[in-house]
């Protein structure tokens, strides 16, 4: 039972109702509102901006403070000392694995990243100019027909199994993406390179040459990776959750959370950057689009800037931003036009009081974005290099929910269409 408590007074009716109040190991204390609806009422809270609809142990943000915490670690912590693989682990496992555990689980995931050969044949049900989000959700969603033997989710071998499947195979089929809808061979997965490696592999080897991974690229896609491997309960692991709720296999659940992600509100911003610094075309044109920004009538956003959770510098996106000048110097890129204007940006977002005072600083889709870029991926394929950092956040949550005791979702409603009616008679 919970200590503390929160009264509810409801005009009409002659009992309050006494709402227990959870603490959690750190953050603000929630009010459990199971028990309203024993009353007749229930909470009206859209967007969800003011319900915990689960519990979970992953992943902490304080957005006031900056605090992003994955399993107890900050992010800048983890950024500097650690790596994806293991970040991975952390997740999905609930602590750092020791040397023998890391080598053990990298070999796991390296050896599943091929996919079944007849996986291949569904890509030419796609249009070549598809969308690589909508070849890859319909892809993923395959799955389920090629691993169907180890799918009993009240089996925690299989969850593993499942878990370790996905993160496999995610960064081959983002590559086959790419390489389907540039008309190019498939590139298949290599043993003897890292995650982030192998993925570079995928993307621009071809069998006319030999390709050698830019370490500085290969380290910036590693970071690109763990900075977006989970943040809490988003749009797109709601969705996984909400999905898993229903008994649904991992495969199915992984699909919805990058149909979710799809949406430009969640996934796409990254690539919204990159098409903002194409509107504004040249340097001339900044402090028009300065201004545009800072007029309340004018629709005009700059994207990249400021975000919905953190009302403090996003934490990410300060080592994002070192990995990005780290890749611009590798490529001698400080001429080209369109990172000119990005880089002019990010110094008025930093200095000018107007943004400075409502905290619209660069965030990491801002320098993820111009990152990508530089390194030669093209902005339609964002959104997918999203969706295979966050897999791993996605099934670590999955498989939290699915470990512990859960019912289905089924949000309620605040109706107001027609009262009940006779249908009229002839």
């Amino acid at each position: 039972m919970a200590d503390k408590k929160a009264v509810l007074t409801i005009d009409g009716v002659e009992q309050s109702v006494e709402l227990p109040i959870l603490a959690g190991s750190t953050g603000p204390e929630v009010i459990d509102v199971r028990g309203l609806g024993a009353t007749g009422f229930f909470t009206y809270d859209p967007g969800f901006l003011a319900t915990a609809s689960c519990e979970s142990k992953i992943t902490f943000i304080d957005g006031n403070q900056g605090i992003l915490l994955h399993r107890g670690y900050p992010i800048e912590q983890l950024a500097e000392h650690s790596d994806y693989i293991e970040v991975c682990y952390l997740l999905l496992n609930g602590e750092l694995p020791t040397l023998a555990q890391r080598d053990k689980f990298e070999n796991t995931i390296r050896r599943h990243t091929m996919v079944h050969e007849q996986l291949t044949q569904f890509f030419k049900g796609f249009r070549r100019d598809a969308h690589p989000m909508a070849v890859m959700c319909g892809v993923v969603g395959a799955l389920s027909a090629f691993y169907h033997e180890a799918m009993d989710i009240s089996d925690a071998y299989h969850r593993e199994v499942s878990a370790h499947r996905l993160l496999a195979k995610m960064p081959t089929i983002a590559a086959m993406c790419y390489k389907y809808s540039t008309g190019q061979p498939f590139v298949y997965p290599r043993n003897d390179l890292t995650y982030a490696e192998n993925f570079l592999h995928m993307m621009f080897a071809t069998p006319c040459e030999e390709y050698k991974v830019n370490p500085v690229f290969a380290r910036a896609m590693d970071r690109i990776f763990m900075l977006h491997a989970d943040h809490e309960q988003n749009a797109s692991t709601s969705t996984v959750r909400l999905a898993g709720s229903t008994g649904a296999n991992p495969f199915a659940c992984i699909a919805a959370g990058i149909a979710a992600l799809w949406g430009p509100a969640h996934g796409g911003a990254n690539e919204a950057v990159l098409t903002m610094l194409d509107q504004i075309g040249d340097e001339s044109r900044i402090e028009e689009f300065v201004a545009r920004a800072k007029d309340k009538d004018d629709p005009f956003k700059l994207m990249g800037f400021g975000h919905r959770v953190y009302r403090n510098f996003d934490p990410r996106a300060r080592v994002m931003k070192k990995t990005c000048d780290e890749v611009l110097n590798e490529l001698g890129m400080a001429d080209d036009p369109q990172l000119r204007i990005a880089k002019r940006l990010e110094q008025i977002a930093l200095e000018d009081d107007y943004f400075k005072s409502r905290r619209l600083y660069p965030n990491v889709d801002f320098y993820s974005g111009i990152i990508l870029k530089a390194i030669g991926i093209p902005t339609n394929m964002f959104t997918v290099i999203f969706a295979m950092s966050r897999t791993i956040g996605w099934i670590s949550h999955w498989n939290e929910m699915i470990s512990n005791d859960y019912k289905i979702g089924r949000p309620r409603q605040l109706y107001t269409g027609a009262e009940q009616r006779d249908y009229p008679q002839s």
